[in-house]
């Protein structure tokens, strides 16, 4: 079987060796009677770093999200977010399908909404006729925007926003782990102006399986019933918080490389005419650039042809994501691959 080099998402590595064997030699319970010890102490860690009271491990990302939301808010209510986000794309419509919720997407500048931008849709509450604006949501780093990070001063800002509108502040921080390493910036530092967290294990931490969300105890006691409610609950799933766990201890200060390679592809990138991209979005592992001589399907396909596979980002442009399982070494190679499929 032939072997790619693979970056397609971050979501695509597999556990190490250290990690399966963490996973081998995880004791277990009955996560839905809160025995399960390595689940219990993956939620109560992963709330140390965040800053919050309580948090829940959950099956995916996007039922991260979709419970937060959930929980934040009641059928007929709005949701503002910028119109690139992945609760608005790639969350099979579950907003509307699952809680009843109305998605108010904004057009942002590298995913990106500033207060200003907001504020003139944020409906009366006198104006029982539309929608109840409830949430503003935050996507750091944003995958649209091609892993951009969201400005900690402009969350300041959307936090007196929230407040001066007695709304709810949710952050999708799937790739958090990555905005904090770039920027030096805590976690907690971020997650701090928000009422729910969402955090992926998944991507680049190398994990197989999961998120954990977080929060005040009451809010965790409602997503936890929540989590049930949608199929979410599982039992002797410490084998997988073993794996989120020794992501959190071990893999997070390693993201760096993956900037750094990324850094390597959008400097070649941008030294070709044939190619385009924006240079000041290439800010952690997510690179999105688009091809001048020829489709995005041509360009798959001959660099698939070649031994790299990419993704689609979005109309009329490329993806490539950096990870853990994609060496400098095959990062160097790929340099090559794309001067020979631009040249």
């Amino acid at each position: 079987m032939k072997k790619y080099i693979d970056l397609r998402s971050d979501t695509v590595t597999k556990p190490s060796a250290g990690m399966r064997k963490a996973i081998y030699d995880a004791e277990v319970g009955d996560d839905i009677f809160k025995e399960d010890p390595t689940v219990n102490k993956l939620e109560k860690y992963t709330a140390e770093l965040l800053g919050k009271e309580d948090a829940l491990f959950v099956p995916s990302g996007t039922m991260g999200n979709q419970i937060c939301l959930n929980v934040l808010t009641q059928p007929w209510d709005e949701v503002i977010c910028e119109q690139d986000a992945h609760i608005f794309h790639y969350e099979s419509g579950s907003p509307a399908a699952l809680s009843g919720l109305q998605i108010n997407p904004l057009p942002g500048i590298r995913g990106v909404l500033t207060p200003n931008q907001i504020e003139p849709h944020i409906r009366p509450a006198s104006a029982y006729y539309m929608a109840r604006t409830k949430v503003i949501e935050v996507e750091n780093t944003h995958n649209r925007a091609g892993g951009t990070i969201y400005p900690l001063d402009n969350i300041k800002k959307l936090k007196s926003l929230v407040d001066k509108y007695n709304l709810k502040f949710h952050l999708d921080g799937a790739r958090l782990w990555n905005a904090s390493v770039a920027t030096g910036i805590s976690v907690s530092e971020y997650s701090g102006y928000f009422d729910s967290v969402s955090v992926c294990l998944s991507k680049g931490l190398g994990a197989p399986v999961g998120s954990v969300i977080a929060g005040d105890k009451d809010f965790i006691k409602e997503a936890f019933r929540v989590r049930k409610a949608w199929g979410g609950g599982m039992r002797q799933v410490g084998i997988l918080a073993a794996a989120g766990l020794y992501a959190l201890k071990n893999n997070i200060e390693r993201l760096s490389e993956d900037h750094e390679k990324a850094q390597l592809l959008a400097k070649k990138i941008n030294s070709l005419d044939s190619l385009e991209i924006d240079m000041e979005s290439v800010q952690t592992n997510i690179l999105i650039f688009k091809p001048l001589t020829m489709t995005v399907e041509e360009a798959l396909f001959k660099f698939k042809e070649k031994g790299v596979l990419l993704s689609i980002g979005k109309v009329g442009t490329l993806r490539a994501v950096t990870h853990m399982d994609v060496t400098f070494e095959e990062i160097n190679k790929t340099l090559g691959i794309i001067e020979t499929v631009f040249s």
